[in-house]
């Protein structure tokens, strides 16, 4: 996408923090938005602080529910019209050693970070091919979805998995006129500590009730980025189609030392050449080339 002014975004967690500094950033450019949040109380406050209120319109929602978004996007298209742009945002935060976990725990992380956003893709992305003019496809990973780190295994398996998502949804909607990229941000200060608030209690069984109380205390560090700073990074990633959002220089070189430890691992043996013709299709992807 070239030009942003007078489309239509949806955006999932968008009553807070990242979602929110997004929303404002394209308020700002004159498209029109919708920011779904689960938190009736987060809608409210950011209805009354954006400006431009009339090109923004408030859902609630809860992203793991299949029939709760599609009645969105309807709501979307009633009130606004045809979506162009798709912000998977919403998520929540679960820490803690994987060896506490409950099946609750994972449940509930998997239906919100990983389901919300293939709810999301699947409610969302016919749409816009639908009505060809193009679109966008933004997704919020974390940069644990590229380097993990101790005591957040299960938010880290979400994150990776977007990640994924993002590529191959790329990879097959190249030739579609409908860009993908995958959001990775570090720390940003946000609510997400307050994840908790917002856990069913269908999933209320879990092994991180302690760590849980620990995060709501701790406040979060004024050297953490600036939401605003994230969303005005997100509108340069559409604009320019970027693959890939990083917004925190200072993970570079620990995602370096990631992909030499995966390069390292290759074995130095040659390749078989009646291999490679057989399976060149799997060997690479221009995706990779066209980002660099």
């Amino acid at each position: 996408m070239k030009e942003v002014k007078d489309k239509v975004a949806f955006i999932t967690g968008g009553a807070s923090g990242i979602g929110l500094a997004i929303a404002m950033v394209f308020v700002r450019e004159g498209m029109k938005v919708v920011i779904a949040d689960i938190r009736r109380d987060h809608l409210d406050e950011a209805m009354a602080s954006l400006d431009g209120r009339d090109a923004v319109h408030a859902i609630e929602l809860d992203v793991s529910d299949r029939e709760a978004m599609s009645r969105a996007a309807l709501e979307t298209e009633r009130v606004f019209g045809k979506v162009h742009v798709l912000c998977n945002n919403a998520g929540i935060g679960l820490g803690g050693p994987m060896k506490l976990a409950t099946y609750d725990d994972w449940d509930w992380v998997m239906s919100v970070n990983l389901g919300g956003v293939i709810n999301g893709v699947q409610t969302f992305l016919p749409r816009i091919l639908a009505h060809g003019e193009g679109g966008h496809i933004v997704t919020t990973s974390s940069m644990s979805g590229f380097l993990p780190t101790f005591g957040a295994g299960l938010y880290i398996t979400t994150k990776f998995a977007v990640v994924g998502l993002s590529e191959a949804l790329r990879t097959e909607l190249v030739a579609e006129n409908v860009g993908v990229s995958v959001l990775c941000p570090g720390p940003v200060q946000t609510n997400i500590a307050e994840s908790g608030l917002t856990r069913p209690a269908h999933f209320s069984n879990t092994g991180y009730a302690e760590t849980d109380k620990m995060r709501q205390t701790h406040s979060v560090s004024s050297v953490y980025m600036d939401p605003m700073k994230v969303g005005e990074r997100v509108l340069e990633g559409i604009l320019r189609n970027d693959l890939y959002i990083f917004t925190h220089p200072e993970f570079r070189d620990g995602v370096k030392s990631r992909c030499d430890a995966v390069m390292s691992a290759f074995p130095d043996d040659e390749p078989d050449p009646a291999r490679v013709e057989a399976i060149r299709f799997l060997l690479s992807n221009p995706i990779y080339t066209a980002a660099q």
